[in-house]
């Protein structure tokens, strides 16, 4: 039998010569997106001493195996291994964390309604203008509009039903941080919400204006803040009991 072949990480941000890795966060980009567009999110975990590897050549159920490989490897730098994920990114992460790939937590961010049985018109998206729903940040829209590599109107593709049921049943015991745009017109604060709610060890942090593409919105720097925050909790202490957090600045209009 022919071994699958590895995954190739595309794009890894270390830290600086001499700092002490404090753990490695496995990131698998989003529909439409590549590695690069997390170089300013990669470089940002960097400088506080935590490895960024962002995964091409991932975005289905069938990679989920070999992920767990890449798990093990980035074991041997050093901390937690976080498995991370964006949009479908995110429910990939969420379904490999419950299968053969064991990491040390999961962060899901933008993670999009898989709409099973039951799912309502209302949480289906609903977006004129892609970047618009993407980001709100200049510096990251004017990346898309001029990155060649970028796939615009791949949002509007459905969630795979194999990869929805997977996620559907996914409940891996483990420290999860999920993080989603209070505006985002793509993927509903409310599947967030019942997707914490659902995750035994589960932490929701809902980012007040915030985007899809929460990790680069205007917000990103707290955002990578609230991200750094979680992982020197996670090394620790990981079996911690996780605790609900808001991120808001108003309180109004948070019950979506």
């Amino acid at each position: 039998m022919t071994a699958a072949p590895a995954l190739r990480s595309a794009d890894t941000w270390h830290p600086a010569e001499g700092v002490v890795v404090r753990g490695t966060v496995l990131l698998l980009p989003g529909r439409g997106e590549h590695p690069g567009v997390y170089g300013r999110f990669g470089r940002r975990l960097a400088y506080d001493g935590y490895r960024v590897q962002a995964l091409a050549d991932v975005g289905a159920l069938a990679d989920a195996a070999r992920l767990a490989e890449q798990v093990d490897t980035a074991r041997e730098a050093g901390g937690p291994v976080v498995l991370a994920g964006s949009d479908t990114g995110a429910l990939l992460a969420l379904a490999a964390s419950a299968g053969a790939a064991r990491p040390d937590g999961v962060l899901l961010v933008g993670a999009p309604a898989t709409l099973p049985a039951g799912g309502t018109a209302e949480e289906r998206p609903v977006w004129q203008d892609e970047l618009t729903a993407r980001t709100a940040c200049p510096v990251h829209r004017g990346l898309l509009a001029a990155d060649p590599d970028f796939r615009p109107g791949r949002l509007g593709v459905p969630v795979p039903a194999e990869l929805a049921a997977a996620v559907e049943a996914a409940a891996p015991d483990l420290p999860v941080l999920v993080l989603h745009g209070l505006a985002d017109p793509v993927a509903p604060p409310a599947a967030a919400r019942r997707l914490a709610a659902r995750l035994k060890r589960a932490e929701l942090v809902l980012v007040t204006d915030g985007l899809h593409d929460v990790l680069n919105d205007a917000a990103h720097r707290s955002v990578a803040a609230q991200i750094v925050q979680w992982l020197e909790r996670l090394r620790a202490d990981r079996t911690a009991l996780p605790h609900l957090l808001t991120v808001s600045s108003s309180w109004e209009g948070t019950t979506s």
